[in-house]
């Protein structure tokens, strides 16, 4: 398996295990709020939004994968703090987006969707697996 490839398959591992390890986060942290809700409620609200948001979860944990392994190729870093680095960067830079699904988000409000922004809570449990991600990310590169 090319590194590039290896660099896509751990990312996509790295997102499956945060989307199995949800159920435990959402009562640790008390927070109701679920990335693969998030994706899978936005395609459909149907019965398949699990799947959907789980597939599309997957596949995003791929491409970073694979963004992942481009700064690796170019950047004199340590691939697992380079990893976390990243993936932290990512929540911190794309969480105030949560402004927009608090806003406009089809089912916004419903199961797996509250109020994002303003939490304490969400944002602390975004950064948690954001670094899980990240860790996982780092070990299978």
């Amino acid at each position: 398996m090319s590194s590039r490839a290896r660099s896509a398959a751990a990312g996509a591992a790295a997102a499956a295990a945060w989307g199995l390890l949800e159920p435990l986060d959402r009562r640790v942290f008390r927070c109701d709020y679920s990335d693969v809700a998030l994706l899978g409620k936005l395609v459909t609200r149907g019965h398949g939004w699990r799947a959907a948001g789980f597939a599309l979860h997957v596949a995003n944990g791929a491409v970073f994968g694979l963004a992942f392994h481009e700064l690796r190729l170019r950047m004199n870093v340590p691939q697992r703090r380079l990893a976390l680095t990243l993936a932290l960067a990512e929540n911190f830079g794309l969480y105030p987006l949560c402004y927009f699904v608090d806003r406009y988000h089809p089912a916004r409000g419903r199961s797996g969707i509250p109020p994002l922004l303003r939490s304490r809570r969400a944002l602390a449990q975004a950064t948690a697996r954001h670094g899980a991600f990240g860790y996982v990310l780092g070990r299978l590169a």
